[in-house]
């Protein structure tokens, strides 16, 4: 059986050469997933652990851009903007929940590359902070922007947080443009 094409689904019984290759398939429509889920978890993790090593908490800003873009080294014990601060275990089981989602609809839309690159932005942020939470019981977040003369910052993030917004923003266009479809196949 070629292994560029999707086996077929018999009533006969599969022998150890097609269930390798039904394996074979299976894993090149996770691939994407995993391949982008583990670069930026690895990305946000060592990003995490230099700034943590080098940076002072609060106390030390590095300029980038003056004026414009910092690093910081923050830590956030809620969500997005310190939401829910201090509910880590609330914060914990929902990141689990996210993560069901995530694998859920890897499943209903595993045939779509695009969904395959969005899931993978989902699942590396997503893990990347949630490894902050069980461990450090907060995230650590160290991308400061903002205009340093009038003194407006947007919080602080952290690659993760980056990640899961750009999962988030591609699952909302795919879900936008493909909404007649998927209204009428329900």
């Amino acid at each position: 059986m070629n292994t560029n094409q999707k086996p077929e689904t018999t009533t006969r019984k599969l022998g150890i050469k097609d269930l390798y290759s039904k394996f074979l398939w299976e894993c090149r429509n996770v691939l994407p997933l995993v391949c982008l889920a583990i670069p930026i978890l690895l990305l946000d993790w060592t990003s995490k652990w230099l700034v943590q090593r080098h940076i002072h908490h609060v106390t030390e800003v590095i300029p980038i851009i003056p004026g414009f873009f910092n690093l910081r080294h923050d830590r956030n014990s809620g969500a997005a903007f310190g939401v829910l601060a201090g509910h880590r275990l609330f914060l914990i089981l929902i990141t689990i929940v996210a993560l069901v989602f995530i694998f859920a609809y890897y499943l209903r839309f595993r045939e779509s590359r695009w969904m395959q690159i969005a899931l993978g932005f989902l699942l590396g942020g997503a893990v990347g902070n949630f490894i902050d939470r069980l461990y450090l019981g907060e995230v650590v977040d160290f991308l400061q922007f903002g205009i340093e003369s009038q003194q407006l910052f947007w919080p602080t993030f952290n690659i993760a947080d980056v990640s899961v917004c750009i999962g988030a923003g591609m699952l909302i266009v795919y879900l936008f443009r493909n909404r007649h479809q998927h209204s009428e196949a329900s």
